[in-house]
């Protein structure tokens, strides 16, 4: 008995080792970026082209990624370069080709100061996340506090709802320029004492250029409702709130975490806010979270184009300082960690430019070596188990399953409140979040609230293949004895009736943290806001509705008239 016992623990012990040590199984995408190219491939673990897409309108720009069904979205070349614009990856269009590769958006992503560039990221919704310069004259940098009387081109992160074959809507949008510092000149705009003690905000005097950011890599975190960037000649990676407004992430508070569109984190080169440290990044690109499913899901990584030496290129990982919505800094001192948590590098891995990773449910990553066309995939030991060439210079290479690419997600799950309960729309699994952290044991469709915070559903599609998550849903539990505010404490609302919008006074009554719910006159819940202090009711039809405003301190019910 013991001898079987032991064969069998032995026979799993190699066969998980085995297992550890294969290549990931799924589809690698290649779309080369090259002048004149106008393809993307799709490949099996063996090399051999199961899709192409041909005959593309526009060259590959720079990235180029699939959303779950097959749907291929591309930055491409196109749209109206400015005058006077850096040189470097310029895009100037978003398309998205079906599977079939059909043409299904051609999205011009370029004006007379702004253009396109690097990377995009589509968005669970079908929105695209775009990085754009957008031009600043030397008038203006001036006035800003700038040392060099140069022209910038700073950058600017937008969010494009498709809403026709060429056309969409841009419904949020983030600017560097609004949260940039400066301590050199105190009658002018963003002037502070101390650099070091705002790492909130970007010295604009730090590497001042007309190409500043250089901004190539953006990611979504769709259970922090956060974005990641990474900046090559700023070495840094950045993280920003994504659940504000476009006015409150032109501000300094706001969104889930409360600081409006303020660099929430920052990493990799602690000179670039005054702090003292080592700069671990030397060039990067792709900075992204490695998602749920896969070891090590939370933290950063990207690619450090010379993370070893000026001669060799390394994938670095880290754990980030969370806290809520937020990061923990020590005043005057640089964010932790100290270096990476984890770094994957081989003899011979070197691009000066360009370049990604990717990390997979069993461990391993794939590193893309962009200008020589190298791929390597490491295993969870940092083994190489894989390299292969291809022909011509590609920025980014990614892989995905078969099941991803082959199925449809389902719609975005949404949460509306139930008596006490907090119910998710029908889906096959579900799993509960608060404040960004999975509730454990909190995975059927309903959840009853024991705290205050900002909750969040994922469902899974019935084939297992793709997650989708909620918007945050902003819940204040009530306190045992629940007192209307609407008497006691003056809370009103004005005007009333009112053509739009609907503005609430009196709101400090409330306490720091209060939500806003508001019903129509059939009990449906159509807006659920977080210190809310206008509501807008725009889109809404004529009618009576009720809004509900809830904090620690209790609740308060008032009647509106919507007449426009």
């Amino acid at each position: 008995m013991i001898r079987k016992t032991t064969t069998l623990f032995l026979f799993t012990l190699l066969f998980i080792i085995k297992s550890t040590a294969q290549v990931y199984d799924g589809l690698t995408l290649f779309a080369p970026n090259q002048s004149g190219a106008t393809s993307a491939t799709l490949y099996d673990t063996s090399w051999v082209a199961v899709k192409t897409w041909t005959g593309f309108t526009a060259s590959t720009g720079y990235s180029s990624a699939l959303m779950p069904g097959g749907t291929l979205v591309r930055h491409a070349k196109g749209g109206t370069t400015p005058s006077g614009a850096p040189m470097g990856p310029i895009c100037g269009k978003v398309q998205k080709h079906n599977y079939a590769g059909t043409l299904i958006w051609d999205y011009n992503a370029s004006g007379t100061d702004y253009i396109s560039h690097h990377d995009i990221c589509p968005m669970p919704n079908g929105n695209v996340l775009i990085i754009c310069y957008e031009k600043k004259d030397a008038a203006t940098v001036t006035a800003a506090g700038g040392n060099n009387n140069i022209t910038m081109w700073p950058d600017k992160i937008i969010e494009v709802e498709p809403t026709g074959a060429t056309t969409g809507n841009i419904v949020w949008e983030w600017h560097t320029w609004d949260h940039i510092c400066q301590n050199v000149d105190a009658s002018k705009p963003n002037y502070v004492t101390s650099i070091v003690n705002n790492p909130q905000l970007i010295n604009i005097n730090y590497k001042q250029a007309s190409d500043w950011q250089h901004m190539n890599g953006v990611d979504y975190n769709p259970i922090l409702d956060q974005i990641a960037f990474s900046s090559h000649n700023l070495n840094e990676w950045y993280i920003i709130d994504h659940s504000t407004t476009t006015a409150e992430a032109a501000s300094h508070a706001g969104g889930n975490a409360g600081k409006g569109g303020d660099i929430l984190y920052r990493w990799g080169n602690p000179a670039a806010y005054g702090a003292s440290g080592t700069a671990v990044l030397n060039v990067t690109h792709d900075v992204h979270w490695i998602p749920e499913g896969v070891p090590n899901t939370g933290r950063l990584a990207g690619f450090n184009n010379r993370g070893v030496s000026n001669s060799q290129s390394s994938g670095d990982q880290i754990d980030v300082p969370i806290n809520g919505y937020n990061y923990n800094i020590t005043a005057g001192q640089a964010y932790a960690p100290a270096t990476y948590n984890s770094r994957n590098t081989t003899t011979g891995m070197y691009t000066s430019n360009m370049g990604s990773t990717q990390q997979f449910p069993n461990g391993n990553e794939l590193i893309c070596s962009a200008l020589s066309g190298k791929i390597y995939e490491f295993n969870s030991a940092g083994t190489v188990i894989m390299n292969h060439t291809f022909a011509g210079s590609v920025p980014q290479v990614k892989k995905y399953s078969a099941c991803y690419v082959n199925n449809t997600p389902p719609a975005i799950p949404t949460i509306s409140l139930s008596s006490n309960s907090l119910m998710a729309s029908t889906a096959t699994l579900y799993q509960w979040y608060l404040n960004g952290v999975a509730i454990a044991g909190a995975t059927a469709q309903t959840y009853t609230p024991t705290t205050t915070g900002i909750y969040v559903v994922r469902i899974t599609d019935a084939n297992g293949c793709v997650y989708q998550y909620s918007k945050g849903y902003s819940y204040v539990k009530m306190p045992d004895a629940v007192t209307d505010l609407d008497k006691i404490n003056n809370i009103d609302i004005f005007p009333n009736p009112s053509t739009s919008l609907f503005n609430l006074k009196n709101t400090n009554l409330l306490g720091a943290e209060f939500t806003v719910n508001v019903f129509d006159n059939f009990g449906k819940q159509v807006l659920n806001k977080k210190n809310a202090t206008t509501i807008d009711l725009t889109m809404q039809a004529n009618g009576l509705y009720t809004i509900q405003v809830l904090s620690e301190n209790g609740v308060a019910t008032k009647k509106i008239i919507l007449n426009k």
